[in-house]
């Protein structure tokens, strides 16, 4: 399979995953299971009353900040600030409390570097490292991680969130190459739990309405990501379990689509996303694979 499929695999699974997600986010997992059964369709809904298969905050500040790695040539700290501040004033459907207090910082400083906060580990730089992870397809793991921070730190300046952000994309790199699931669990999961025990995934409680911390919300990720065999089954797995669903959503669709690739995205879903995300989320995975 091309690589390049691959990444578009990738940036429709995320604005699928972000879409699926929306309707149910907030939610515990037995309400979810009392009004849908089964959530599998992108029926649009949620507190916040989208249309079906419109998206949120996950999928268009990876687009703004693809946007921004295009314009520059790479990824760029200020050029990151800037597309995201105008992604901002442009009143997003939704915007996390961090990256609007950070964001508002950087209005008033021009430094596109929040300072350090442990308490500023959510999950809004995890969510949208893809343009990162296709960007620097060809680069060392130095420039990867690098590139990675300049982009993070604008909102999320935190250890965790940098070690998520950076697991995350070796492992869309590693099977954009054609890495098979294994690899992804052996080589990055599994180290990166026993270097940062408060992501252990195996041999906890599996997640239930995870929240916006960026811990919680890679466990939920991994173990659905890990324990389901396809694309379709890894989505219905992780949005089903409440929280902060539009997230890992996204997350996990990212994940699922480098693995699985586009012939294994459920057909029904495909003409269902909002046709100019969907066009945005092809053309932008291909120039920037052009770009790496």
């Amino acid at each position: 399979m091309l690589t390049t499929d691959r990444a578009i695999a990738a940036y429709l699974g995320l604005a699928i995953g972000d879409a699926l997600g929306s309707t149910v986010e907030f939610m515990l997992p037995t309400e979810i299971k009392a009004k849908y059964g089964t959530h599998d369709k992108l029926c649009g809904g949620g507190w916040l009353h989208l249309k079906p298969g419109c998206v949120t905050d996950d999928t268009t500040m990876s687009l703004a900040l693809g946007t921004s790695i295009l314009a520059q040539g790479k990824v760029d700290a200020l050029a990151a600030a800037q597309a995201f501040d105008a992604w901002m004033r442009a009143k997003p459907v939704d915007i996390g409390n961090t990256v609007r207090r950070n964001l508002l910082q950087f209005r008033k400083t021009g430094n596109p570097e929040a300072p350090y906060s442990e308490h500023d580990a959510g999950n809004g730089a995890a969510m949208r490292v893809l343009p990162v992870a296709l960007a620097t397809l060809c680069k060392t793991p130095d420039e990867v991680r690098a590139a990675n921070r300049a982009q993070a730190h604008v909102t999320h300046h935190s250890a965790l969130s940098d070690a998520a952000c950076e697991c995350l994309i070796f492992m869309v790199q590693d099977a954009l190459r054609g890495a098979d699931k294994n690899h992804l669990l052996h080589t990055y999961a599994h180290p990166f739990a026993a270097k940062f025990p408060e992501f252990k995934f195996r041999a906890v409680r599996q997640s239930q309405n995870p929240s916006g911390y960026v811990v919680d919300t890679i466990q939920a990720v991994f173990q659905s990501f890990f324990d389901t065999d396809d694309f379709r089954d890894c989505l219905i797995d992780v949005v089903n379990r409440g929280g902060d669903a539009d997230t890992t959503g996204a997350i996990a669709g990212m994940l699922a689509g480098a693995l699985y690739g586009l012939e294994e995205i459920p057909e029904a879903w495909l003409k269902k996303l909002d046709a100019k995300i969907s066009l945005a989320c092809v053309t932008q995975a291909r120039n920037l694979m052009q770009l790496a």
